[in-house]
């Protein structure tokens, strides 16, 4: 493996921007982490945001958890605001690739991917949040193709475990994959789990925008994906799957629409099958879908106005029940929690034509991890732009805005993120020989 290098104009080969927030502090220490571990120990790095005692401060807290005083000198803190244009320019000009931790994105995201674009330095975000994503790829994928500068959105929990596991699942079927199905289920211990406000922002206003997202999608004015084989059964709004034994509901994340435009990417420029995809999340038992649905009755009602709007970014832990504040998880919480994404593929054997009858082939995968949002979201954050500097001759030939999926298909992120904890595996595959 390369070891990553940067050029006399380029000083770091990563700048954390908004370090200091929830959870850029964790991307913050998983960077430092990182810097150990042999090909990226030469790894040069900086923290940048709008407070340079919060970033010193959160330079002191990882230096004190990982035990290397080292880091509070070798790390460059550089100042930077999403307000002063300027200084996200000088930022920019100094970086390789910037980490954009900074959200709710649809707020605070596109000074940050247009001053990368103009200035010349790469982008990776961990977004969630459609609307941005497919705003940027409409409004910047001309300009970044121009100037050869990669951006490439959500990747985080949203949504490179779907948008990968798909590609896998897809690796690992002998045959032509057409359809999946993904489950999400999270198990939370004893002191339960908890999302932060972040989050809940960017859920509050993506609801409330959504009619502005279907005007988006019509400007990129897509001819339909073609659909191979069986046309993909969609589910109801809430049902008992008898596979992950508990009740779900369609997943209201970004994954779906991540996949989709991966899927349109692969069709287009590589001549690929599109897989038809639907992703749903568990709920759990009925005493969770009653939480469910009294939550999501209020939250539907409050966030169709802007008083109701206020309310709900206000008291998140209230009107959610508790599964989002402003103070985030605890340690104890984020210690309790894993996920399991399961997915369900069918399609046709080799030697079937997918044209002709029904799929005759099925395949289950699945990925393991830690707590999502705070542990396994800064580790996939990192690994994707680790992948990025040590396999450019992996990537897409040319510049442009990037699903996950389209960036990294042809590079080694997978087996990277299966030695940092995400484990992906076959569980079951039928009808082929």
């Amino acid at each position: 493996m390369a070891t990553v290098t940067t050029s006399s104009s380029r000083p770091y080969h990563v700048i954390i921007f908004g370090a200091s927030g929830f959870t850029g502090q964790f991307v913050v220490e998983e960077v430092a982490r990182t810097t150990g571990e042999g090909p990226e120990s030469n790894l040069k790095w900086a923290v940048a945001g709008r407070s340079r005692k919060k970033l010193e401060s959160v330079l002191d807290h990882v230096a004190n958890t990982l035990e290397t005083p080292e880091l509070r000198c070798a790390v460059e803190v550089i100042v930077a605001d999403v307000g002063h244009p300027e200084s996200l320019a000088i930022m920019c000009k100094q970086a390789v690739i910037v980490l954009n931790c900074v959200g709710p994105y649809r707020f605070y995201g596109e000074p940050v991917v247009k001053a990368c674009v103009e200035n010349g330095a790469h982008y990776i975000d961990i977004c969630g949040e459609p609307q941005f994503l497919e705003a940027v790829q409409l409004v910047f994928d001309k300009k970044a193709r121009e100037n050869g500068v990669y951006v490439i959105g959500s990747c985080g929990f949203d949504s490179i475990p779907a948008d990968m596991g798909i590609l896998y699942t897809r690796e690992k079927f002998k045959g032509t994959l057409t359809a999946v199905e993904s489950f999400l289920t999270v198990s939370t211990g004893p002191e339960g789990g908890c999302g932060h406000d972040a989050t809940w922002q960017s859920a509050i206003y993506g609801f409330a925008d959504a009619a502005r997202l279907r005007s988006l999608r019509k400007q990129f004015k897509h001819k339909p994906l073609p659909e191979l084989g069986a046309k993909i059964k969609r589910r109801g709004a809430l049902f008992f799957c008898a596979e992950i034994d508990q009740y779900a509901v369609p997943f209201m994340g970004s994954d779906p629409s991540v996949v989709r435009r991966t899927q349109r990417y692969l069709c287009e420029e590589d001549q690929q099958c599109p897989v038809q995809y639907c992703a749903y999340a568990g709920v759990g038992g009925v005493c969770s879908v009653l939480k469910l649905l009294f939550s999501g009755f209020f939250f539907w009602l409050l966030v169709k106005c802007s008083l109701g709007r206020s309310l709900l970014t206000k008291f998140p832990a209230f009107f959610s029940l508790g599964l989002f504040s402003k103070a985030g998880p605890t340690q104890k919480q984020m210690e309790g929690t894993s996920f399991r994404m399961t997915f369900y593929g069918e399609g046709y054997t080799k030697g079937h034509d997918p044209s002709q009858g029904m799929p005759d082939g099925r395949i289950t995968t699945e990925i393991r991890g830690a707590e999502p949002g705070y542990v396994v979201t800064p580790v996939v954050m990192v690994q994707a732009a680790m992948t990025f500097l040590n396999e450019p001759q992996s990537l897409p030939e040319r510049g442009g805005v990037f699903t996950p999926g389209a960036a990294f298909g042809r590079t080694s992120l997978i087996r990277r993120l299966h030695r940092h904890g995400l484990k992906f595996t076959v569980t079951s595959q039928q009808g082929a020989s």
